[in-house]
């Protein structure tokens, strides 16, 4: 399930579980009482931090469900459920349309390839617009809607679902917490009239993309002669085949609309047998997906895997792609943060794997390093059938990400020290932060050789903030974090060129380097050998080793700027020319080539390079004046101001980070708690001398 934050994921969560018989009582996400919302933090601000995974079974068919979370911080762990499923929903808020991280879970789902549904939560409100959501899909999303349901309210506001398929107007009891509904075929009227004229409009757009119903569309010539079954089934191909995306409606918190939407899962989104063909090359052997790491106090570090061919069984040894070998020591079957033990888990499932030790996310399980070597060698056979071959870039994309390794992380934002309590607490603190972060691959821990401080790097002020009280609620150490800094990257003013010639005994042993380096602006590759006549006869002469060498000391050099310690971007190195004496050790050569670098970024000078954010802020038009006046001071670049609703408006912004820090709070108290607002990363931009001053004084702690 994917949405914005506030669309209502999690309560749409607790209402499928709870109408499944999962659980007896309803969850609501402000008495912090709901199941997938486990971990302390969720549940005393309201929101989702970790995505969580759920089993339940509903009309014959079992269905795993991740919530995930809405927050840009923790975006990583929306990617990384997203190797684990075959479809999604997507949750919009009835009365905002699709916002600005809807359109982000949006391209992640676009790039999975997931087929998707949507439903249109909190259309109890009197607010609620769905004509525009629709329109919005169409206009930011560049989907094709299918609106199943239309909304319908009585004289007192109730809201009750009209059905367009099979013409009936369904209305839930709340007596019994929503858990019967009355479904009543209408009777002829302007009502009945409308809803036949959708119904039409809706065989006439799937008819163009179904063949089996266009056939019967044309040999029946009416659209009242198509039965319902007829167009579910063109349906579900239009969705699999991500040709349409249906849209479903009703109110999570006012138990309107559930049940439904999960028949709607089960009817449209695709079978575990039906995608994932590209795991077909491991036959009858196992194939499973790592795709999140949790730490439970009394059984350890927990592995969730998606099953995607053969059956896990307990005590089972495993081989993941990396080549390390793992025993299952126990299988539980996920209901969040509360397991129940089973004995073996079949193809499809998701399972939690107790006992993997050295597993990480985004692995590929199987159940012998022969069955991986197998694997591989019937994919590529696979890859040289003609078919396939015209797809072959695409096949490519999916080869990496069969046979992956590491999971594409987001670069760190924001940057800050982290110092244990005592002395006595710093192994311990080592340990909890390898915990979160085999967790948490976004989380960035490094040690700072120049400080002396180990350096954690994250998404967002939250994600910092929840790092610091998971470490207090979890492993019970009150560290102290330093002030946040900025993730500036660096890059050089103008080409520079600079030979540096080293000599030294050690142990004994002579070693001499003469090396002559340039750096040029240049985006595409870090390292390039100059091919000039003069020098080409030289280089020829370097063995691959050695350039490999050259190469690391080079690139690593890069990771450092001289001004800030930002990472140097848009920046190539060319190698002129190297003279490496005999007995000359690997790491002499690269500290040499880092250290002929580190000259040229000195003597060329760098500029500074400020992360921007994008901003979308929600505000009554009265408060508007007063944020666009504080925003100006904050050197924001306004893009737009749009209408929202009938009394919003919504600017649309580009910030420096470095103006942000705390915005939230200053936007609550310029609006008087009026105005919301999202924000993500947007890429880099230039600074002019006197902003740069300012940041490295900053960054010298001297501000």
């Amino acid at each position: 399930i994917l949405a914005h934050i506030d669309a209502g994921k999690t309560t749409t969560t607790e209402r499928m579980l709870f109408y499944a018989g999962k659980t007896r009582a309803l969850g609501e996400v402000h008495r912090g009482n709901t199941v997938t919302d486990y971990l302390t933090q969720e549940r005393e601000r309201g929101i989702t931090i970790c995505s969580s995974a759920v089993t339940f079974s509903w009309n014959d068919h079992r269905i795993n469900l991740l919530d995930t979370p809405g927050h840009i911080d923790f975006t990583m762990e929306v990617e990384q459920s997203l190797y684990a499923v075959d479809g999604v929903v997507v949750v919009l808020d009835g009365t905002a349309g699709v916002e600005a991280q809807t359109v982000t879970v949006w391209s992640q789902a676009d790039k999975h390839k997931l087929p998707r549904l949507i439903f249109v939560n909190k259309m109890d409100r009197p607010d609620a617009d769905f004509e525009k959501c629709v329109s919005d899909l169409k206009d930011k999303l560049e989907t094709q809607p299918v609106c199943l349901q239309y909304p319908v309210k009585n004289e007192d506001g109730v809201l009750a679902i009209n059905d367009v398929i099979t013409l009936e107007r369904l209305s839930w009891q709340q007596k019994d917490l929503g858990r019967s509904y009355r479904n009543v075929k209408l009777e002829p009227s302007d009502d009945l009239r409308l809803l036949q004229e959708k119904r039409n409009e809706l065989i006439d757009q799937l008819s163009g993309l179904d063949d089996e119903l266009a056939d019967v569309v044309i040999s029946t010539e009416s659209f009242d002669n198509v039965d319902n079954a007829l167009i579910e089934r063109a349906l579900r191909r239009a969705t699999t085949q991500q040709k349409v995306v249906p849209v479903l409606l009703g109110s999570a918190y006012k138990n309107v609309g559930i049940q439904r939407l999960m028949d709607a899962v089960n009817a449209y989104l695709p079978a575990p047998e039906e995608r994932n063909q590209i795991y077909d090359c491991f036959g009858t052997e196992v194939a499973g997906k790592v795709f999140k790491i949790v730490h439970d106090k009394q059984r350890g570090p927990l592995t969730l895997v998606r099953i995607l061919r053969g059956e896990i069984k307990r005590g089972m040894r495993l081989i993941s792609a990396r080549g390390q070998a793992e025993v299952v020591s126990k299988l539980y079957e996920p209901l969040a943060d509360e397991y129940r033990e089973v004995s073996a888990v079949q193809s499809g499932d998701v399972v939690i794997c107790a006992g993997l030790k050295s597993t990480v996310t985004g692995d590929l399980l199987t159940s012998s390093q022969s069955a991986l070597k197998n694997a591989q060698k019937r994919y590529k056979q696979s890859l040289g059938n003609t078919a396939a071959k015209v797809e072959e870039d695409d096949e490519l994309d999916e080869s990496d990400e069969l046979f992956a390794i590491d999971p594409q992380i987001p670069d760190a934002v924001y940057f800050c020290s982290i110092e244990p309590p005592s002395v006595s607490s710093q192994t311990a603190m080592e340990q909890a932060l390898k915990q979160l972060q085999r967790e948490d691959p976004s989380l960035r821990v490094s040690y700072d050789s120049v400080t002396g401080q180990t350096v954690l790097g994250g998404m967002g002020e939250l994600h910092m903030d929840i790092i610091k009280s998971r470490i207090l609620s979890e492993y019970k150490i009150d560290v102290d974090l330093g002030p946040l800094q900025i993730a500036y990257k660096e890059t050089i003013e103008a080409p520079a060129l600079t030979t540096l010639s080293v000599e030294k005994e050690i142990a004994g042993s002579k070693q001499s380097v003469s090396i002559t380096l340039e750096v040029v602006k240049n985006q595409a590759e870090l390292f390039s050998l100059d091919k000039s006549p003069d020098n080409l006869p030289n280089l020829n002469t370097l063995r691959p080793r050695i350039l490999q060498v050259l190469r690391k000391g080079s690139i690593s050099a890069l990771e450092r700027g001289p001004r800030v310690g930002g990472q140097v971007v848009e920046t190539q190195i060319r190698l002129h020319n190297a003279t490496i004496g005999r007995g000359t050790a690997d790491s002499f050569v690269m500290a040499t080539a880092a250290q002929c670098v580190q000259k040229l970024l000195s003597t060329s000078g760098t500029r500074l390079l400020e992360p921007i954010m994008a901003l979308q802020i929600v505000a009554p038009s009265e408060r508007i004046s007063g944020i666009m006046a504080d925003l100006s001071r904050r050197r924001a670049l306004i893009n737009d101001v749009l209408p929202k609703g009938e009394r919003n408006k919504m600017i649309l912004v580009n910030a420096p980070l470095a103006e942000l820090s705390g915005y939230s709070s200053a936007l609550r108290t310029i609006s008087s708690g009026t105005a919301s607002m999202t924000m993500q990363p947007c890429g880099f931009s230039s600074m002019n001398s006197v902003d740069e001053s300012l940041a490295e004084r900053r960054a010298q702690g001297l501000e």
